[in-house]
């Protein structure tokens, strides 16, 4: 989002909410606040974003999850705008600083001004909310102190001053001729793209390659005649646009059909290697773009302590087996050991106390070659098989104790493997609960002490195929026993990805037959709901549900099944 492309979201912004009244304040996460306006024309959700990577001001069609416990700072939020009408909203130049005006009335009645600052500035984004009056901060949520390397501090009671203005030209107050003079005498050759980059307030890197574009690719500062021409021609249309607020909002988007630029104004520079689409409106364009990784990202945040928990937790289990298996592979040689006790014993008379070994002939081999018998010289030479024979039993003994442990082992790290990927694929906060829930229950968390909030229960994923048929896909290990061993039918078809972590996914036969679509389609959602979401040509098991059971002490999710086909697909949630 760069100075341009905001003055067009705050113009929107400014035409439906100026007069609105603040209804609710939301803090999602620690980078970003939502502030529910009452308008003429309805409730309309304003997201202010400070995360290095998405830094911005829109509009939002969809509420990002909240915590259970609001943060400080959005209660400080809640009790000083709570109820405030947004008067003004104010650009600095065609910086990336956003100032949205609000009268606010505190605890004593009187009507006070209140400013939210916006700055939108990458790693260094900041949400400021200062007294518009004195100018004095209120608080902020990225406090700056004397710890960070920056040159001015941002905390609450003290004088807000706003970040140093970048040594480039302002496109409102300066001409397009004195800007393209600028540009063209500049102390180094260099791309026409960086040379307008350098030069101009409030563009961006995708617009500056776009005007060199138009005027000539490939072209250098070092332009003249029809192209130095061209260049002001350019520079004029950018004020035209930035003065008036008269760009359009155009996204452009890869092949495979995602977001990989937005701009006030159509993009031509990558000709047919992508695609552009003019959008409704700035804020929607703006917010369509970052919607899909700003969930993401938002959930990676939610699921770090799990992630971390689990992550251990399968290292320590897979490290505890490579231990195991190396023990078990001593204990193959544990019939050498009672051949060793049977020699000794067989040949006591011939072996003189205190010695340190014992050459006997081996009686176990074909050729009855001698054998040399390490012996412990302290003990007896009967003492000493009688050792051979303990060690014997004993690496008999661990062979089946350690077989039992690594099978339960194998078991442990497949079902932490299989929590950890339900949490890569979780969509909400909803879903870490019940996951967190689970992991009490089977003993690798601790249960939170203090009576806590009954949550209601999550459905599984509801979809319907183009013939009809309902299709259930699981949310977690414990949702997906119950959805197939309680929930479905006997006659229900039950698919899971072949030997790759993943949802269980029932097809509802309502009593009759499934037809190959419904089965198809599942299939590509089960794919979709597993580890194997990014891959191609993943194999999916499917059989009916009475011929899926569940071990005696499995653990969730853990199911064998018999009498089943195998179908190729390539994952997909479109239906």
């Amino acid at each position: 989002m760069d100075g341009i492309y905001l003055r067009h979201v705050a113009k929107e912004i400014e035409d439906e909410a100026i007069g609105a009244r603040v209804n609710q304040v939301y803090q999602p996460n620690r980078d970003e606040l939502v502030i529910v306006l009452r308008t003429f024309g309805g409730s309309k959700k304003l997201l202010l974003s400070s995360r290095a990577n998405s830094a911005r001001v829109n509009f939002c069609a969809k509420t990002p999850e909240n915590p259970a416990q609001p943060p400080m700072f959005c209660m400080l939020l809640r009790k000083r705008l709570g109820g405030g009408k947004l008067v003004g909203i104010r650009q600095q130049g065609c910086d990336r600083i956003l100032s949205l005006d609000f009268e606010c009335v505190n605890e004593l009645g009187d009507v006070v001004g209140l400013s939210v600052v916006c700055e939108i500035m990458g790693m260094y984004s900041n949400i400021v909310i200062v007294n518009r009056d004195t100018g004095i901060i209120i608080d902020a949520l990225k406090r700056i102190d004397l710890t960070s390397k920056s040159q001015r501090f941002v905390l609450p009671n003290i004088k807000y001053e706003p970040p140093a203005a970048q040594e480039k030209y302002n496109i409102l107050e300066t001409m397009p001729e004195e800007i393209a003079e600028k540009i063209v005498d500049l102390p180094a050759e260099m791309p026409l793209s960086k040379a307008v980059l350098g030069t101009v307030q409030g563009v961006s890197p995708l617009i500056c390659r776009e005007i060199e574009f138009r005027v000539a690719e490939g072209a250098t500062n070092r332009v003249e005649g029809l192209l130095y021409e061209r260049l002001v021609s350019e520079l004029e249309r950018l004020r035209q646009i930035t003065e008036n607020c008269s760009g359009e909002p155009y996204s452009v988007y890869k092949s495979d059909g995602r977001p990989m630029d937005t701009a006030f104004f159509e993009i031509r520079q990558y000709g047919g290697f992508a695609k552009v689409e003019k959008n409704n409106s700035f804020n929607e364009a703006i917010d369509n773009f970052y919607e899909e990784r700003d969930s993401k990202e938002r959930m990676r945040v939610k699921s770090h302590s799990l992630n971390k928990l689990l992550t251990t937790l399968c290292d320590r289990t897979a490290r505890k087996l490579q231990k195991q298996h190396t023990e078990l592979k001593g204990c193959a040689d544990r019939e050498q050991l009672r051949i060793c006790g049977d020699l000794l014993q067989a040949n006591l008379y011939r072996i003189e106390r205190g010695a340190s070994f014992a050459e006997v002939e081996n009686y176990y081999d074909a050729e009855g070659k001698t054998i040399r018998i390490k012996l412990n010289p302290a003990i007896s030479p009967a003492a000493n098989a009688q050792k051979y024979y303990k060690d014997y039993q004993k690496a008999k003994n661990a062979e089946i104790v350690l077989a039992q442990q690594i099978e339960k082992g194998s078991q442990e790290l497949e079902y932490l493997e299989s929590v950890l990927d339900t949490v890569g694929r979780a969509e909400s906060e909803k879903e870490l609960s019940q996951i967190r829930e689970e992991l009490c229950e089977q003993g690798y968390l601790r249960k939170p002490k203090g009576k806590q909030q009954k949550q209601q229960k999550l459905a599984p994923r509801e979809y319907v195929s183009s013939d009809g048929f309902k299709i259930y896909v699981g949310r977690n290990n414990s949702q997906n026993d119950k959805l197939t061993m309680k929930t479905a039918a006997k006659t229900d078809v039950w698919l899971h990805t072949k030997d790759i972590h993943g949802s269980h996914v029932i097809i509802d036969a309502q009593g009759g037959k499934v037809s190959d679509t419904a089965i198809i389609e599942a299939a590509r959602l089960a794919a979709y709901h597993s580890k194997a979401r990014e891959s191609t040509n993943v194999p999916v098991d499917y059989t009916l549900v009475k011929y899926v059971s569940k071990p005696n002490g499995a653990k969730p999710g853990m199911v064998i099944y018999v009498n089943n086909k195998t179908v190729f697909v390539d994952p997909k949630c479109d239906i």
